[in-house]
């Protein structure tokens, strides 16, 4: 666990800033790698950090000023890395609700959405009849069984409040997850 405060001070000392800064961004982008990698949707935390990079390089931001943006971030990553926790949520079940979840929800709407995705993946991983059997993604039936098998849940789980193109484009892009992490061979999906 980083100490930001000491950091901050830390680096008011040191005589290479630039060697610290380095150090701070090395790790940075390999705990965003670690981030995506568990949750496809945090891309954008890599975005974030490029911009960060760029205003920097391009002159509108001092050392110690892009030190303290980078510490600032880091602290925000911290948070994201916490929030499966704080949502009540495994970080499997927070990509799935990432993804269904849309714009503006309120209290129950995000409930629901959360129940969704604890659904789908529980019936993806354990439900009767199995719908991810080995290699299903290079068959069209079992790639069928497995969107209808997806849109069943979501059908049933989702909020009223997901219209008909809404709906279809959360499922899409669920299934694409599915299919993306079956095609690598990766997490529940494998």
């Amino acid at each position: 666990m980083l100490d930001f405060q000491k950091l901050k001070e830390d680096f008011k000392t040191k005589e290479y800033k630039n060697i610290e800064i380095a150090d701070l961004r090395a790790f940075i982008e390999g705990k965003i790698e670690q981030m995506i990698a568990r949750n496809s949707t945090r891309a954008d935390f890599a975005q974030k950090l490029q911009e960060i990079i760029d205003r920097y390089n391009a002159g509108g931001s001092s050392t110690e000023n892009y030190f303290d943006e980078l510490v600032k971030f880091t602290e925000s990553l911290k948070d994201e890395e916490e929030r499966a926790a704080r949502e009540g949520l495994s970080e499997d079940e927070l990509e799935i609700f990432d993804i269904l979840k849309k714009e503006k929800m309120t209290k129950d709407e995000t409930q629901k959405v959360k129940l969704a995705a604890k659904s789908l993946l529980e019936r993806l991983t354990r439900g009767k009849p199995k719908v991810l059997v080995q290699d299903w993604y290079k068959d069209s039936q079992t790639q069928e069984k497995v969107k209808t098998a997806v849109e069943k849940v979501l059908d049933k789980a989702l909020p009223e409040s997901y219209d008909k193109e809404l709906f279809q484009i959360k499922r899409d892009n669920v299934y694409d997850l599915i299919y993306g992490y079956s095609l690598r061979k990766m997490k529940w999906a494998a």
